[in-house]
């Protein structure tokens, strides 16, 4: 038996597409590239806004030509299962993510592979598909914050932590296996613990995973602003092995808005939570997403949005427009904005943010970065790598260097930078010739 996998959506997503894969290969399954060579395609799901499902829709129709068997899971699978069986009877199996703890045996009936009805989903067999120096380890799952706009606790249900002991043994395992930085990730990363006994939260999380020995960085991404407690920035300064990276999406700071949108806090808070934060670590990355076009939004807010962001001066700014989502409040909310001035808002405010980056990328030249190597180009002979102040995925740029002597893939190096284009960095790696 042959299988080919497409893997869509978030990190999240790739993780249980790597769980999914990992059960497929223990059980001796072929898993091949190219889908003309498989027996049965598998589709990992993303229904998350219009463009992700669009996306979705896509690939399942390009991979429904090659006449192979076809099973969808995922967040799409979850949310649209009844439509996808109604509209595409070709479909060989809907999966949800309710019937994730019994998918093994699903996947046995359907690919007629026995083997997998001894294999339940488990971290223990992941197969990782991305940088083995670099993993995503999910720490919880499920959203409560109920945005208006928002459909992941509809898809994913209530916030659940995972147990710590299960995520340090598989943050251990990871390390064992050579990962230099593990990248902690869930809907709301920032949440962790709170229905854990035992006093667990974030901060002793990352404490805990810290102290690996072998690890060089942890980085907890998907903070909720007000979460971001006393202990959690103490813990963050003090710890050499925890970066420095707050990846904090705000959404909005017209606080008629958030209102809109069930968001906690409000604009002073916000700048009040990120004034703390530098005067506690002068040196740390600050990332944030934003939404624009929010239904009801005018030109008055949307100047103070822009207002806003350039006295912050976010070190790294993502945007979406707002996409409206079935069974979501803000879908019924008045005042909705037309796709041009939708697209007009969000070029206006990346065009801030590039000028805030190249400013802010600027203030690196001279300064030094170690950073782990992950990519080497014979053609150009730059490496490309990243430090704390990049996370993974190139979402933040590259950070871009030369070596006088050839670096292994995975190795700690530090970096001179010595340029800023846009958002990358350019730079010589600091080593020592010896003769």
């Amino acid at each position: 038996m042959k299988v080919g996998f497409i893997a869509l959506g978030c990190a999240k997503n790739l993780v249980d597409s790597e769980m999914i894969l990992g059960i497929l290969k223990s059980a001796g399954i072929e898993l091949v590239d190219q889908p003309e060579l498989a027996d049965a395609i598998i589709i990992n799901t993303c229904g998350f806004i219009e463009s992700a499902k669009k996306e979705t829709l896509d690939a399942i129709m390009e991979m429904h030509q090659y006449g192979k068997k076809l099973i969808v899971c995922g967040c799409y699978a979850q949310r649209y299962k009844e439509k996808l069986l109604k509209e595409m009877p070709f479909i060989d199996r809907v999966i949800t993510l309710r019937e994730y703890p019994k998918i093994h045996l699903i996947l046995a009936k359907t690919l007629r592979e026995d083997k997998l009805k001894h294999l339940p989903l488990a971290f223990e067999t992941r197969l990782l598909t991305g940088s083995p120096y670099s993993p995503y380890v999910k720490i919880g799952d499920g959203c409560d914050n109920r945005c208006t706009y928002c459909a992941i606790p509809l898809i994913r249900g209530k916030y659940q932590s995972r147990q710590a002991e299960d995520i340090i043994a598989e943050c251990e395992r990871l390390v064992q296996q050579g990962a230099k930085e593990i990248n902690l990730i869930s809907q709301d990363t920032s949440r962790y613990g709170t229905d854990l006994p035992g006093g667990w939260n974030l901060a002793k999380l990352l404490e805990r995973v810290s102290r690996i020995p072998g690890i060089f960085l942890v980085r907890a991404l998907y903070l909720y602003p007000d979460s971001l407690t006393d202990e959690l920035l103490l813990t963050m300064e003090k710890n050499p092995r925890i970066a420095k990276y707050f990846d904090i999406p705000i959404q909005h700071c017209v606080n008629r808005i958030l209102k809109q949108m069930n968001r906690r806090g409000s604009k002073e808070r916000l700048l009040e939570q990120i004034a703390n934060i530098r005067s506690v670590m002068p040196e740390a990355t600050l990332r944030t997403t934003l939404i624009v076009a929010f239904p009801g939004e005018t030109e008055a807010e949307f100047q103070e949005l822009l207002e806003f962001v350039e006295r912050v001066e976010f070190d790294r700014l993502g945007a979406f427009i707002y996409s409206p989502e079935e069974d979501t409040p803000a879908i019924d909310f008045p005042g909705r904005i037309s796709e041009e001035e939708g697209l007009s808002r969000y070029d206006r405010l990346m065009r801030l943010q590039k000028k805030i980056s190249r400013k802010k990328s600027r203030q690196q030249i001279g300064k030094v970065h170690h950073t782990l190597v992950e990519v080497f180009d014979s053609e150009t002979l730059f490496y490309y790598g990243r430090s704390e102040a990049f996370a993974p995925d190139d979402i933040d740029g590259n950070l871009v260097f030369q070596s006088r002597i050839p670096l292994e893939i995975g190795r700690i190096v530090p970096v001179q930078i010595k340029e800023a284009i846009g958002y990358d960095l350019l730079g010589d790696a600091i080593i020592e010739v010896t003769t």
